[in-house]
């Protein structure tokens, strides 16, 4: 099974990454990570989302905690939280693959209304696992619809449902399910992170997302650093200078562009918030990413 994955997915990647190393598919939050040479540090605040490793191998880091893992192992994020990862093996001959698909709340909702009880852990938002046999199936089943654009339409959605289930009823339930809870504190504070995400160039009221939150300010606070691990002035700047990086190394955009296009008013405080994040100044961090990039190509 897991071969047979690994070839789909090979085949979807070759064929359809792009420059970055990301593959798209028509199937609503999937997508398919090519790479044939170790990789630069990757900062993100991801959302959340499963990510089946089918070849090489990648350390993520959240925080004090680092994970490796590889081929045959699931990584789980199961709330929006700052993670630093780095894909450690690849090559030309044996690029690293992985699935990785976003979690639906909607779809675990409705899961969790019909199976019922799973019990609850909400203290690692980050986890590595093997991936279960359930799982691999019905990632290969969805996978092989890629190849059958007249059906993805009809059978994607019910197999799309199907991998939220397995993840769900395996050994991943009890760290998903406060995603399906409604009006559970992480349904509120995904309403608050939603809006960062949307707005985060803006200056943004903590009262406001309190309110969009429904929490008084107090226990906003503290619920949002629990579930983040970041205040939300702190979590609105990680996706800022997380996108002037992005700008700057993608787009090519000047320092002082991208700092300003991501909302900053003052290039000095933009580069002195981006050295404390990402270890140095953005301009010797773009250039030696840059230098990285060109020695693995």
């Amino acid at each position: 099974m897991t071969d047979q994955l690994l070839d789909h997915a090979r085949r979807y990647a070759d064929a359809h990454a792009d420059r970055s190393g990301v593959a798209a598919t028509p199937i609503e939050g999937l997508v398919l990570l090519r790479e044939t040479a170790p990789t630069m540090l990757q900062y993100a605040i991801s959302k959340p989302l499963v990510a089946l490793v089918l070849q090489g191998s990648k350390r993520v880091t959240m925080g004090s905690r680092s994970f490796d893992f590889g081929a045959g192992d699931s990584l789980l994020i199961t709330t929006d939280v700052p993670t630093v990862s780095q894909i450690t093996t690849a090559s030309r001959a044996l690029p690293y693959y992985s699935l990785v698909l976003e979690l639906d709340a909607t779809i675990i909702a409705s899961l969790v209304s019909q199976i019922g009880a799973v019990p609850y852990e909400a203290d690692q938002p980050v986890r590595v696992d093997p991936t279960e046999q359930e799982v691999a199936d019905a990632a290969l089943r969805l996978l092989r619809l890629l190849d059958r654009p007249d059906a993805l339409g009809v059978l994607g959605p019910q197999l799309s449902k199907e991998l939220h289930y397995w993840l769900l009823s395996g050994r991943h339930g009890g760290a998903i399910r406060a995603l399906g809870i409604t009006d559970s504190h992480a349904q509120r504070i995904a309403k608050a992170v939603a809006l960062l995400r949307e707005r985060y160039a803006e200056t943004i009221k903590v009262e406001a997302l309190a309110d969009v939150a429904g929490m008084s300010l107090s226990a906003f606070h503290v619920h949002f650093r629990s579930i983040t691990s970041l205040s939300p002035l702190q979590f609105q700047k990680h996706l800022r200078l997380i996108e002037a990086r992005r700008r700057m190394l993608a787009q090519g955009e000047t320092i002082s562009t991208a700092a300003y296009g991501v909302g900053y008013e003052s290039v000095p405080q933009f580069t002195r918030e981006y050295g404390r994040i990402f270890g140095q100044p953005p301009a010797r961090d773009v250039r030696q990413a840059r230098t990285q990039v060109n020695a693995a190509a």
